[in-house]
């Protein structure tokens, strides 16, 4: 399903005469995403790289690892155009069909994100407290490959929809990328994007809360394993769930807070153009809190994988000494 600009023109849908003074975005996403770019596409590049070269120990959680890191290097390439639309004073110079792939990337890796950290924290759910169970026992990799391939599919049907409504158009005689829909079609928007919240959101939320819940309550009982090993796999879950908590608590929570308010208030009719400005800035000011997640998403990964905070070090290692060896 394609709009078109006589479709778009037809739906005389409110607030189709407000224009929005957004100077702000001009000083706070550039620097913003520049960073995010310069840390998380690096950072990234090492998460597949160090799991890729451990390929024959490969757990069920470096699989879903993997595929978050893939998902933020894919985000972080569509960087570069974001940066200069902005600084250019949201000027979008780049086509339609680009704006909507770049549109659909930053959806795609918001809900990729929030489907593989809830596969992460399952895994570690049940290796935790169900650690006998059949699924967990005899599923090895390639059931976990299996889990990512329905979640790549899951997340392409979920966002396909934003880069159908997702456009261009001219505003301050200018072209700009719209990032949810031209505001002409507000109020078509609002239901497929409250479900996005919804599915996107809010499900993987509920069980991840879920998951961490019954977690807490068995790291807290005192009649569990004691050994060594024991408690190193209660000290990873721990603080993996303490760094996943995070990231929804940073990178997601007030990005869908403030989209949802912003779409509600956007579909309605006769709302003053000065506080449908205010819920869009809102809206807009959080959209960098949810980029950050292509950082903390690797820093997730260095932060409860004690091998691989090793491993960077090793490598230092090895060419430090190589490199001495051809100097002597």
């Amino acid at each position: 399903m394609e709009w078109d600009n006589n479709t778009i023109q037809s739906l005389s849908l409110p607030p189709t005469t407000c224009v929005y003074r957004e100077d702000f975005k001009r000083l706070l996403l550039p620097p913003v995403y520049s960073a995010v770019l310069v840390a998380g596409l690096p950072l990234n590049i090492c998460v597949i790289a160090q799991i890729g070269m451990s390929r024959r120990a490969l757990t069920r959680t470096a699989v879903y690892t993997l595929n978050l890191a893939l998902a933020d290097l894919l985000y972080a390439c569509s960087l570069p155009l974001l940066i200069y639309n902005y600084a250019q004073g949201d000027h979008w110079p780049f086509g339609d069909l680009t704006c909507r792939l770049v549109r659909f990337l930053f959806y795609a890796n918001l809900h990729g994100s929030i489907l593989f950290l809830t596969c992460i924290s399952f895994q570690r759910y049940l290796g935790i407290c169900h650690p006998l169970a059949p699924w967990h026992k005899h599923g090895g990799r390639r059931a976990a490959w299996i889990v990512c391939g329905v979640v790549w599919l899951v997340v392409t049907a979920q966002c396909l929809p934003t880069a159908i409504f997702a456009a261009t158009g001219i505003q301050r005689n200018r072209t700009v990328c719209y990032d949810l829909s031209p505001p002409a079609l507000a109020t078509h928007y609002l239901p497929y994007g409250m479900a996005l919240t919804v599915i996107g959101f809010l499900l993987p939320c509920a069980a991840l809360l879920a998951c961490y819940c019954r977690l807490a309550r068995r790291l807290c009982r005192q009649d569990g394993p004691t050994g060594p090993v024991a408690q190193e796999r209660r000290g990873k879950a721990a603080r993996m769930a303490m760094v996943v908590a995070a990231v929804f608590a940073i990178s997601f929570l007030p990005f869908h807070i403030t989209k949802t308010a912003y779409l509600a208030v956007r579909s309605m009719s006769g709302v003053p153009c000065p506080v449908l400005e205010s819920f869009a800035a809102a809206y807009k000011g959080t959209r960098p809190f949810a980029s950050a997640n292509s950082v903390l998403d690797p820093i997730l990964f260095y932060f409860t994988q004690r091998k691989f905070r090793r491993r960077p070090q090793e490598l230092i290692q090895k060419l430090t000494a190589k490199w001495q060896r051809q100097g002597g």
